[in-house]
């Protein structure tokens, strides 16, 4: 806590204004559109409950598709389900882990094809993974689009939202931006949580600021956004009487927890500094290399040094089948330049590796995330390290298990890319997907703002003994 919101609970209190409308309510969300650069925003009950009302708004309706990044937590693809549509998960890319475009343009023109006789025979086509039980579409006589893309901005780093918006304004679906791990991250300036027809932010007890449960929906158009709080407010007609003729939802803000967000908001950028100081303190500790899923990886230079060489090495497609080796598994590109690269057989002295930000991106860190390479650390994994923390009453996380590969959306179809033959086993699934291998090498570490430094010391050494068994 900032301090601050204690004294705007005590003013709706002193004012008795404690329902979901007063100058709280209407304070935050000026203050989340001045902070993000929209227009408009709408505080609601939770991130979740912004997607539901973005989903509705943008018309979807029961057997619609909605495209949705597979790699995400669950609450990203329920309100596809909530509303009868149909999620098509879309496989990440490995320089932000989030949905690929190239990916998604794939499954937009499928759909854009010519007939359905010609899509069901298209399941071996280059990016679509037919082995997890593909949805056929022989009922109808054209694939039909989209009726919205579901992004997300993962642990904070940006998706590749100038690419993946080119590709959905050129197939005419429009793009909800799920920023409920992302608030105070941007690209090259422009905030996340300004892209798109609408904008998604959650205020979760585990986010970067917290109203204890809570949300907010954004947007450029003032009247979605008005719509959206009708919505929110039970749709109660404009009547003397209580009068009702659409679905209304219990989603909005009390005064009381909108109080808080304004307290909270105040230290936004502090708390971001705090979990990029996480971040900082995790990669000097713990290897400071960075991933590439090319193959490219800059050793020794921390977030504020290394600038990513973004000039002379832009980034490319993935090698090989799978899109992501680790460094000891790599070839090196003819264009990277060998003071950048650490040529050793291993490439991290740990077997960690860190996400770098691409050029002119800034991720608030919301989480560390790390990989963790068995070939490098002699068999210890991602689990061994979670669990002998656990021990140690330390808790961490596995990366986001994929909705792909989730027993709730069993049958759901997925664009993915191949998995990498040193990565994958034989007794797994063949349609795992990028996404797949990064939940099964991946680890989130202890990352909250109020994270003490006696506390973070305790982390590195809890893994370093972990490490050392290797």
């Amino acid at each position: 806590m900032g301090g601050s919101e204690l004294d705007y609970i005590h003013e709706a209190f002193e004012t008795n204004w404690i329902a979901p409308l007063g100058a709280n309510v209407n304070g935050f969300e000026q203050d989340l559109a001045s902070y993000t650069g929209r227009k408009e925003a709408a505080a609601i009950t939770s991130g979740t409950a912004g997607l539901h009302l973005a989903l509705i708004l943008c018309g979807v309706e029961p057997g619609d598709e909605v495209f949705c990044q597979s790699f995400t937590f669950a609450a990203s693809a329920n309100p596809i389900r909530y509303q009868g549509a149909v999620p098509v998960f879309i496989d990440s890319e490995p320089d932000t882990w989030n949905m690929d475009p190239d990916l998604l343009e794939k499954a937009l023109e499928e759909r854009a094809g010519p007939s359905s006789d010609e899509f069901a025979s298209s399941d071996e086509s280059p990016g679509r993974v037919a082995a997890i039980h593909p949805i056929r579409r022989t009922d109808r006589m054209k694939p039909q689009m989209p009726k919205a893309i579901i992004v997300v901005h993962l642990y904070g780093m940006p998706a590749k939202m100038d690419r993946i918006m080119e590709v959905a304004n050129k197939y005419g679906v429009p793009v909800i931006e799920d920023s409920a791990e992302a608030l105070g991250s941007s690209i090259n300036g422009r905030k996340c949580g300004t892209y798109g027809k609408f904008s998604v932010l959650s205020f979760n007890g585990n986010k970067i600021i917290t109203t204890s449960g809570g949300g907010a929906l954004l947007s450029d158009d003032e009247e979605l956004v008005k719509k959206a709080r009708f919505l929110a407010t039970q749709a109660r007609d404009d009547a003397p009487h209580y009068q009702h003729s659409q679905l209304g939802f219990n989603y909005r803000m009390s005064n009381i927890v909108a109080g808080i967000g304004r307290g909270q908001i105040k230290v936004l950028d502090e708390h971001v500094a705090k979990r990029r100081a996480n971040h900082e303190f995790y990669f000097e500790n713990l290897g400071k290399t960075w991933f590439q899923g090319t193959g490219r990886k800059v050793q020794g230079k921390s977030a504020n040094e290394q600038g990513m060489e973004s000039e002379k090495n832009p980034p490319v497609s993935p090698l090989g089948k799978g899109g992501i080796l680790f460094p000891s598994q790599t070839r090196v590109e003819d264009n990277l330049e060998p003071e950048t690269l650490n040529l050793k057989p291993k490439g991290s002295p740990t077997g960690i590796y860190f996400l770098p930000e691409p050029p002119g991106y800034f991720s608030n860190r919301w989480l560390t995330t790390i990989l963790v390479n068995p070939k490098e650390t002699g068999g210890i994994t991602r689990e061994d390290i979670r669990l002998a923390l656990e021990e140690q009453n330390i808790e961490t996380r596995p990366l986001w298990k994929p909705m792909h590969m989730q027993p709730l959306y069993e049958g759901c179809e997925f664009y993915g890319h191949p998995p990498s033959d040193e990565f994958t086993s034989s007794d797994e699934s063949d349609a795992i997907g990028l996404c797949g291998t990064l939940f099964e090498y991946g680890l989130c570490l202890p990352s909250g703002s109020n994270l003490t430094d006696e506390e973070r010391e305790r982390v590195l050494r809890a893994i370093k003994k972990v490490l050392k068994k290797g």
